[in-house]
Formats: C-alpha cells, sequence, structure tokens
C-alpha cells in the first residue's frame, strides 16, 4: 500500500524545530512515498528545494505565487517566479500553488485574476498541471480559466465544496479533486458529497501544516496523518483504505505524469 499527499509543505517553518527531514520520514514509514511540494512565496523557494534534494525519489515540486500573496505590487515576485520555473522546468511537475483567494479580502480581486491568468498562460506553455488554491472564489477562477485558449489540467486543491461545484470543476477542463482533513470533520458536508465525484477524478493530500484531520485537528498537520483522509474517503465510497489508497494514487501520478514507482 502506497499513499500521494498532492498537497504539502512541510518545507515551512512550522516544521523548522522537530525537522522537516523528520516530518517527510514519518510519512514514508506510514506508507506516504509520494509528496508533493507546492511553493507559495518568493521566501519559501529555498526551503522547498532543499527539502526535495533531500528527498529527490519521494517528493516532487511546484512552482507559483500563491494568491494571498499577490496585491499591487506583486509583478517582481511573479516575474521571478516565472524565471525558476522557465530556467528549469524539466524539475518541476506542476505550476503551483496559484488561484483565487477571496476569502479574507476582496481587495486585489482583479489582481489576482490577471495573476492567475498569467500562471495558467505558463502552464499551457509548458504542458504542466496547475495546482488551484481557491477560496470564495470559484466564479472568479472558472472566468480566468474560460479564457485560457489552450488545454488545461490541474487540481482543486482543499476542496470543500457542493456537488454543483463538481460539475462545474471537472466541466472546465481536465481537472481533478484534491480531498484533505476537512472531510473528517464533524459538520463537514462533504462526505455526502464525496460520493458524486467520480472516482478517476479524486486525489488525496494534507495542506500541511493546515487543517490537520480528526483526531488531530487543532494540531500541526503533516503528510503522514494523511491516513485519516484516506480512512474517510474509503468510507464516503464504500470502499476499502487499500483500494482507496492505491486509487488515488494513480490518479496522482496521472495527473502530475509521473511514471509507477517500481517494485523492489
Amino acid at each position: 500500500m502506497t499513499l500521494f499527499d498532492t498537497h504539502t509543505h512541510l518545507y515551512l517553518s512550522e516544521f523548522d524545530a522537530d525537522g522537516h527531514r523528520c516530518a517527510v520520514n514519518r510519512a514514508i514509514e506510514v506508507g506516504v512515498n509520494r509528496m508533493m511540494l507546492p511553493n507559495v512565496d518568493l521566501s519559501t523557494i529555498e526551503p522547498m528545494l532543499r527539502l526535495h534534494a533531500a528527498f529527490p525519489e519521494n517528493t516532487f515540486i511546484a512552482m507559483g505565487l500563491h494568491p494571498t500573496e499577490v496585491g499591487p505590487d506583486s509583478d517582481d515576485a511573479l516575474a521571478e517566479i516565472k524565471s525558476h520555473l522557465y530556467a528549469s522546468p524539466a524539475e518541476y511537475k506542476a505550476v503551483g500553488e496559484v488561484g483565487i483567494d477571496l476569502y479574507w479580502d476582496k481587495t486585489y480581486c482583479e489582481r489576482q485574476m490577471q495573476a492567475f491568468d498569467q500562471q495558467l498562460n505558463w502552464a499551457a506553455e509548458l504542458s504542466l498541471p496547475v495546482i488551484i488554491h481557491c477560496r470564495d472564489g470559484l466564479n472568479e477562477a472558472l472566468e480566468v480559466i474560460s479564457g485560457i485558449k489552450a488545454p488545461l489540467s490541474g487540481v482543486f486543491h482543499s476542496f470543500g465544496g457542493t456537488t454543483t461545484d463538481v460539475e462545474r470543476i471537472l466541466s472546465a477542463g481536465d481537472f481533478f479533486i484534491g480531498i484533505n482533513g476537512i472531510v473528517t470533520f464533524k459538520n463537514s458536508s462533504l462526505r455526502a458529497v464525496i460520493p458524486t465525484i467520480p472516482t478517476d477524478r479524486i486525489v488525496l493530500e494534507t495542506d500541511s501544516p493546515y487543517l490537520a484531520p480528526v483526531p488531530y485537528r487543532g494540531k500541526r498537520n503533516e503528510s503522514a496523518y494523511i491516513i485519516k483522509t484516506a480512512e474517510a474517503v474509503a468510507t464516503a465510497f464504500g470502499q476499502s483504505f487499500d483500494a482507496i489508497a492505491d486509487l488515488t494514487s494513480r490518479n496522482a501520478e496521472r495527473l502530475f505524469k509521473i511514471s509507477e514507482p517500481e517494485s523492489v
């Protein structure tokens, strides 16, 4: 049994005290053999690359500028992000984490849409999937996506929406739905939505260090805890844990165009 965490930030400062590498090793020990590390902003590039260099067989990286980091003065940041991506496109498996976030502040909605459009065009030019952060901005995100003429693929990560949202996303392109610890929360409606997601369109994630699943809710999340999310998704689909682990891992490999690991 292997699991693929399609969205984890194990390189962030929350893991400074007890070790970023220790967190990766804990994940590997419980069968989480593959982890996607999406970038956030300019300050996270170096720690992300450093952790990936330490675990080149178990981690993969994505390059992008998170929507909450987009503002009136983000042109230079976008230019630097682009320079990293285009200098070594083979090193990156996706453009991300990018998208729209209007939860806290709608001031820079138009600017976020412009930055999202830019980064989607990079993904199209480089034939890379996109890792999409979308919080209170699905209408805006789908509007931007609809303006990209080239085919797009990617994942709407940390999904917590409705069946209608699933339908709208899957109709917009070659997209997957990323499920994390939200599905384990006591009052989450996501458990009822999951059976409506086609099984070939679902992937698992943690979004660590955020959104830790029950029974770790309120604590720092990490990739090893994806086990709890997999259990909840298996229950929602009425399938075994091993079946869901295998299914979602294969979906992730297809999403990021990564070959299945060789058997030892």
